[in-house]
Parts: structure tokens; sequence; C-alpha cells
């Protein structure tokens, strides 16, 4: 069965988390069955949130990168 680990910037979803990570699995799950033929229960999906200023590009977080903008 697939297992498909999602790593996103828990900024990001923050102003709905329950209802963005619903809609991004029904997704991710529905382009897996469309491709596989395999049934919802087959796709199993894990969000891990990471603060923004714990995630990285080279030798910046997020969190700073926003702010520059």
């Amino acid at each position: 069965m697939p297992f498909v680990n999602i790593r996103i910037v828990k900024e990001v979803i923050a102003d709905d988390p329950k209802g963005k990570k619903a809609r991004i699995s029904k997704a991710v799950t529905s382009a897996i069955r469309a491709e596989t033929g395999l049934g919802n229960d087959d796709v199993w999906v894990v969000f891990e949130e990471v603060n923004a200023r714990d995630w990285y590009l080279g030798e910046n977080d997020v969190e700073t990168l926003r702010w520059k903008k």
C-alpha cells in the first residue's frame, strides 16, 4: 500500500490546518487511486508540520525569507 509523507511549513496551513490537510490528502489519494486502481483505505497519508524558522533554504530559514519579501 502507498504511504505518502507530506512535510509542510506549519504556517502555510495555520488558518485551517484540519481542512487543508483533508483537502490535500483527498487530492493526493485521488491521484494515486486514479493511477493504481487502489481503494481509499489502501493509501496512507501522513503530515509533518515544520515551523518556518526550522525549515531552511540554503543558509536562510523560511521565516526570515518571508519577512524579506
